[in-house]
C-alpha cells in the first residue's frame, strides 16, 4: 500500500481539573487527543470543550491550539503515514462531524467506562481518544489493539503506527508555517 499522505495525532495536557482527574486514573502525562491534517496545526479536531471557559458544554470541536486555552499545554505531536484512500476517508468523516456537529456530545459516561474497563457506547457521543481511534479504525488503520471505546491518549502514545514529531510546550512548537514561535499564539 502506498502511504504518501500524513495525518497527525496531537496529545496535550491543558492542566484543567478534568485532565488532572483523568491523569489520576491513567497515570499518563498527556490526556487529550486530537486529529490534525497538517503539521502547522491549522486543522485540529477532537471532542472537548465547545467554549474554553465552560467544561460542561462539550462535543465535536475544531480546536484553536494557538488560543489561550492551550497556552500552558504540554504536547506530543505524532505523524501517521496513510494511503490517499485512508486520508480521504478520514477527511470525509471529519466533514460529516462538522456538518452534523450539533448532534454530537461528549461521552463522559464512556470515559468513565474506561476506568472500569466497560465498553459504554453512546450514539452521537465520543470522548477524545475514542474519537481518534474510531476515525482511524473506520478508515482501515487500527492504531491500538483494543476497542476504541477503551482507548486512552496514553494508548495512542505507544502505537507503532505513529511517529513522534515533537514533544514539549505546545506554544513553543515551531512547525507553524510562516510564524515565529513567540507570536504564533497571540490570536484568539
Amino acid at each position: 500500500m502506498n502511504r504518501d499522505k500524513e495525518i497527525y495525532v496531537l496529545l496535550t495536557d491543558t492542566g484543567t481539573v478534568l485532565t488532572k482527574i483523568i491523569r489520576s486514573f491513567t497515570k499518563d502525562p498527556l490526556n487529550h487527543a486530537s486529529i490534525a491534517f497538517d503539521k502547522d496545526l491549522n486543522e485540529v479536531y477532537s471532542f472537548g470543550r465547545k467554549n474554553p471557559s465552560n467544561p460542561f458544554f462539550a462535543g465535536f470541536v475544531k480546536e484553536n491550539v494557538r488560543g489561550d486555552f492551550f497556552e500552558e499545554s504540554m504536547c506530543a505531536l505524532y505523524s501517521c503515514k496513510v494511503s490517499q484512500a485512508t486520508y480521504n476517508s478520514i477527511r470525509t468523516q471529519i466533514q460529516h462531524f462538522e456538518q452534523y456537529h450539533d448532534l454530537y456530545k461528549y461521552n463522559l459516561v464512556g470515559m468513565l467506562g474506561v476506568v472500569f474497563n466497560i465498553e459504554w457506547e453512546r450514539r452521537y457521543a465520543y470522548f477524545c481518544s475514542q474519537f481518534v481511534a474510531t476515525v482511524f479504525e473506520r478508515s482501515g488503520v487500527s492504531l491500538v489493539d483494543k476497542s476504541p471505546l477503551l482507548v486512552t491518549p496514553g494508548d495512542l502514545q505507544h502505537t507503532p503506527e505513529l511517529e513522534l514529531v515533537y514533544h514539549g510546550r505546545l506554544h513553543s512548537y515551531t512547525g507553524f508555517e510562516g510564524m515565529p514561535a513567540a507570536s504564533a499564539f497571540r490570536t484568539a
